[in-house]
């Protein structure tokens, strides 16, 4: 019996949006990471499989039965400009599967190896990176934030050469599907409609079946889309989370975070953060990623424009410039929605927003650390309040705020241990620290030492729960070592 149940409707449906295309042999897999949890939620029964037969499935050495590979083809705007032809250059999709709870889901290598839409690159990625996007995509899973997530990490037994030479890997990436905004562009600049529309009937069928019915379509999927997207936004922007690449390549259509390359997580609050190496001028920082969501939203629109009136297109960019501009509401009211929960309140009161705002604002004058003052707050609310007054440089202009914000949940039902305890529930202690992660990395790729993932791994997996013996797991990096740090692409 095969290990994977594959039914690969991409493949199938739209054979002209991509290539078949064949992973490169590497030439000594060497199984790093197996997600138990994922393959058995995903129908895999992988208990007895040796790890040797996970590592050539699983690196493309040998495919597994069923499996479809194909290169997909799909365009990008990156960092504002147009690029017409990206597609998958160093990955691949295997196929697809439908899961225990009925949903299905595809599984893609990524550095694989050269496909027809590699360019110049060489289509291998390297251990670092790819652990990377394991350790962030399970770090944003425990926070229940969308996001695509590692099966397995492979070794390949080759090098890559970078800015020096580093050890290659494989990835297995599991996301609802691959279709991005770029995917639409691509067939949209093609200026073949009915291409367009396979690929729109294609994704509203898979991620929006319900909307067939709906009186235009593909204006009820833009709208879609654009909900789930101001909601992962806002998810995004209270944990602290920053991208770091949101090209429209890069955005799904499934609303699920996707290419964990030069991203971070900010330690003390400001929305000026940047810690990509290739944003050079802060285009994806913290504070524009709403905006930059929106940017991305209106050039899905654009494409859609020739599906949404095919008697007028005034009165097709009339309706899409209206779900468009809805967004900002979308996004404004996710955010508010959940700055209440996280700062305990249950009911609504008008100057609430105003009560985030100012809180925010205090974090970034008194550069206080984003997540740890967010959590200690339920300390407060328990009547501790020194480890919160700790995180301020100037504790004493705490209070005001703090003040206004006690005298705001005198008015909610809740008890105090009760609304503590949901605090903690929304607030994590733990995340993926950009120190810890790299820490991680290091040992992964120059010493071939797992450890410190797998340890990392397994904080991350609870980011809620307070526990002896990991403090600094919830420490923030340093000065010295946060001064200046950078991410990178890893291409």
């Amino acid at each position: 019996m095969p290990l994977i149940a594959f039914d690969n409707s991409y493949a199938r449906d739209l054979p002209q949006h991509a290539v078949p295309w064949q992973p490169a042999t590497p030439p000594q897999p060497q199984l790093l990471y197996w997600n138990a949890a994922l393959a058995q939620e995903l129908g895999m029964d992988s208990a007895t499989v040796a790890p040797e037969t996970l590592a050539a499935q699983f690196s493309g050495a040998v495919l597994p039965d069923g499996a479809q590979p194909i290169a997909q083809a799909y365009a990008g705007h990156q960092f504002g400009g147009y690029s017409p032809t990206l597609g998958d250059g160093r990955a691949l999709l295997l196929g697809e599967v439908i899961d225990r709870g009925g949903q299905r889901r595809d599984l893609a290598f990524k550095g694989s190896g050269r496909t027809p839409f590699s360019r110049r690159g060489d289509g291998k990625a390297a251990v670092g990176p790819m652990l990377r996007e394991l350790i962030i995509g399970e770090a944003m899973q425990a926070l229940a934030i969308p996001t695509t997530r590692a099966l397995a990490v492979v070794a390949t037994g080759e090098t890559v050469s970078r800015e020096r030479p580093l050890p290659g890997a494989v990835l297995t990436r599991v996301a609802a599907s691959h279709l991005r905004v770029g995917t639409f562009e691509y067939f949209a600049n093609g200026e073949d409609e009915d291409a367009l529309q396979q690929l729109a009937d294609y994704a509203i069928r898979r991620h929006d079946p319900a909307l067939l019915d709906a009186a235009n379509p593909c204006l009820a999927f833009l709208d879609a889309v654009c909900r789930r997207q101001a909601r992962l936004i806002a998810q995004w922007m209270h944990a602290g989370f920053i991208h770091g690449v949101m090209n429209t390549d890069n955005m799904t259509i499934s609303g699920e975070t996707i290419d964990y390359g030069p991203c971070a997580f900010m330690d003390a609050y400001d929305p000026a953060t940047v810690f990509s190496s290739i944003d050079e001028r802060g285009r994806y920082a913290y504070g524009n990623q709403p905006a930059i969501a929106q940017w991305n939203l209106a050039r899905l629109a654009e494409t859609l424009l020739p599906l949404l009136d095919a008697e007028s297109q005034q009165q097709a960019v009339a309706q899409a410039t209206e779900v468009i501009h809805r967004f900002v509401d979308h996004y404004r009211e996710q955010w508010l929605a959940q700055a209440r929960r996280k700062l305990g309140l249950h009911t609504a009161q008008d100057d609430d927003q105003q009560l985030a705002d100012d809180w925010l604002a205090l974090l970034q004058a008194q550069q206080a650390d984003f997540t740890l003052a967010w959590r200690y707050l339920a300390d407060a609310v328990d009547g501790d309040g020194s480890r919160l007054a700790a995180q301020f440089a100037d504790p004493a202009a705490l209070q005001p705020w703090l003040a206004r914000w006690q005298q705001r949940l005198a008015a909610e039902p809740q008890a105090a241990a009760v609304r503590a305890s949901a605090m903690r529930a929304l607030n994590p202690l733990y995340i993926a620290r950009n120190h810890l992660v790299e820490e991680a990395l290091a040992a992964a790729s120059e010493h071939g030492d797992m450890g410190l993932t797998l340890r990392l791994l397994d904080v991350l997996a609870d980011p809620f729960t307070e526990r002896d013996g990991r403090e600094r797991y919830a420490l923030p990096a340093a000065p010295e070592l946060a001064a200046g740090y950078r991410t990178f692409c890893g291409t």
